[in-house]
């Protein structure tokens, strides 16, 4: 219970139990988690069969041509481990090439924003080395909605018809599949996707050519993927297509089968951060997760225990350390395989302690990066000014909260623990229906997670082959006195790391459950650079949804925030598990009327 209200509200309970626990952005795929557990599948059997649910249900937020980063806590290995599902950019995505094209950036949607698909590669990963069961019992519940039909969501119909006249114009291949009978489909029909069925049904059914040895399986579903009929369909796509993008060209694409041949996920050691009696895990620089860590480092120095999480003083100093680490990212992030990141500097207590004397009862109005000599570079800023409504019908940017709070829906995540005390977090993203053209033979789209590279020499996040985008997914691990406790995240882009640390503060501080913590008032700011196509900024502004107290409102306005407010329901998708001793406890969103916890 909060210590600050007495009676908080919640929107449901704090699921409680022993055996498991699964949440996630739709209550589908937290069904098919649930029951994968319960025919004897660990955590990361049940992610598996959850993640691939998730591409077929939520086609608007996720896709098989997206990426994914997933962070385990593998109880027989004994520690918490990042699964890097990024793909990188193509060999032939070069800056110079872009330049050619007559682009100053890449843009938002089409064939040029494609990196080489994670999400498929690293299931399989996932599956072979921590797994149990075989690809059939992961594969079979994606296979049967996306044949049979599963009810689309609101959000869903909303995207298609946001981007239908893209679609009848210039993507056939998705008006194909998405305008069936040329109508936007009505919210609730049964929808199908013949094609992605068909696709994944070969796979299941080239991996079991293989024998019935397990590994075997898998090892032929990953060639079938990264070096057979898929990655041929793709290349060919590519190669044949020009296809219209957010710059109002058409162009082909870089992507090949050789580049997918040649990629695979990896594992790596999570970045983490002490906090209290806390150890906080995040995916590297590659991705924003490091200003998750960056928050608390900043905010240690201010006494939060006591604060109303509602109030004026605990949303401006999370506010204003969010400025100061999200501008850091700009300046500092990229592949440490190229660059070398100054991550130890920007964590360290004697580097945040210095930059939180920048943090005063005022809100700050100036972009403010710090300084580690030899290390960094910046763009130069661009303010928003108008257009997103043309820039949301061709599609552009990752689906999230949009300006003002409007809801345009997010990405995807799901957070897991078995009864052994297995637990896993992830963050599938990218692929969206409304990202990239269908390609026919498949039945989906491919990522444009490449719009978040610079085309500027020298920057660490500069555009290079072989090499990852910085990518905004971001889930969450935490251990509390050395074990492993929570696992946490949400969809929103650029938003996520702002949410996730809110979450973090309100369970810490205020000692609310769960499900407390999720359905409490939430806001973002919109300060710094999104990571999206057009690489706007609203220096100043705060978002925050509107059952913020008016008393809040007004006394951040008087701090000189750039207040504007949302729907009351209308910031974040947060799902959250936690495990202490035998008991498994989970929550999730009520905000997009999606997302369920179940557990026994």
């Amino acid at each position: 219970m909060s210590n600050i209200n007495p009676d908080p509200f919640t929107t449901r309970p704090e699921i409680e139990g022993t055996f498991g626990v699964v949440t996630s952005t739709h209550w589908i795929a937290t069904a098919v988690g649930m029951a994968t557990l319960e025919k004897g599948g660990n955590a990361f059997d049940a992610g598996v069969a959850a993640a691939f649910t998730l591409q077929v249900v939520e086609p608007h937020l996720n896709g098989p041509g997206g990426d994914v980063p997933i962070i385990v806590h593998d109880m027989k290995r004994g520690r918490t481990e990042v699964i890097c599902g990024q793909g990188p950019a193509p060999a032939g995505a070069t800056i110079a090439h872009y330049r050619d094209q007559g682009l100053d950036m890449v843009p938002g949607t089409g064939l040029l924003a494609a990196c080489v698909p994670g999400t498929f590669e690293s299931w399989m990963l996932l599956l072979r080395d921590y797994g149990t069961l075989r690809l059939r019992d992961v594969l079979e519940p994606a296979i049967a909605y996306a044949r049979d039909g599963y009810p689309l969501v609101e959000r869903a119909a909303a995207t298609i018809a946001t981007v239908q006249e893209l679609f009848r114009t210039h993507w056939p291949t998705s008006a194909a599949v998405y305008l069936p009978d040329n109508k936007v489909p009505v919210p609730g029909t049964l929808f199908t996707n013949p094609a992605l069925a068909a696709t994944y049904q070969r796979i299941l059914d080239e991996a079991e050519s293989a024998g019935s040895d397990r590994d075997a399986q898998i090892e032929r579903a990953r060639a079938a993927w990264s070096r057979g009929f898929v990655a041929e369909a793709i290349d060919r796509f590519c190669r044949t297509q020009e296809v219209m993008d957010v710059t109002g060209s058409r162009h082909k694409g870089v992507l090949t089968a050789d580049d997918m041949a040649r990629w695979l996920p990896t594992i790596e050691a999570p970045l983490t951060y002490d906090y209290g009696r806390y150890t906080v895990c995040k995916p590297g620089v590659w991705s924003q997760g490091p200003v998750m860590l960056q928050q608390p480092a900043l905010l240690k120095g201010f006494e939060l225990d006591g604060l109303d999480p509602a109030g004026p003083e605990f949303i401006h100093l999370q506010i204003e350390a969010a400025k100061l680490a999200y501008a850091d990212r700009e300046k500092f992030y990229g592949d440490p395989d190229f660059t070398e990141i100054p991550i130890a500097v920007l964590l360290s207590d004697e580097y945040n302690d210095a930059r939180r004397k920048l943090i005063t009862d005022r809100a700050s109005l100036e972009f403010r990066p710090g300084s580690v000599e030899g290390f960094g570079a910046l763009v130069a800023q661009r303010t928003q000014a108008g257009g997103r409504e043309a820039v949301g019908a061709m599609g552009a940017g990752e689906p999230t909260v949009g300006r003002f709070g409007e809801v345009r829906g997010d990405t995807v995540h799901f957070d897991i623990i078995d009864k052994d005390g297995n637990m896993i977090s992830a963050t599938p993203s990218g692929g969206w229906l409304q990202s990239s053209p269908v390609i026919p033979e498949l039945g989906f789209g491919l990522g444009s997670r490449a719009q978040m590279f610079w085309l500027q020499e020298g920057h660490p996040a500069a555009l290079a082959p072989g090499k990852r985008p910085r990518t905004t997914l971001s889930p969450t691990m935490a251990l509390r006195d050395g074990e492993p406790y929570m696992a946490w995240g949400s969809p929103g882009g650029d938003q996520q790391d702002q949410w996730n640390t809110q979450f973090f503060l309100r369970h810490v501080h205020a000692k609310m459950n769960l499900q407390e913590a999720i359905d409490a008032p939430a806001w973002h700011s919109e300060h710094f650079p999104i990571s999206f196509w057009p690489r706007t900024s609203r220096p100043g502004v705060l978002v925050l949804e509107n059952r913020v107290p008016a008393a809040t409102i007004a006394a951040l306005m008087a701090k000189g925030h750039v207040v504007e407010t949302g729907p009351d329901w209308s910031e974040g998708r947060l799902t959250a598990a936690s495990k202490i001793g035998r008991r498994r406890r989970a929550a999730a969103n009520p905000r997009g009327m999606q997302g369920y916890a179940a557990g026994r």
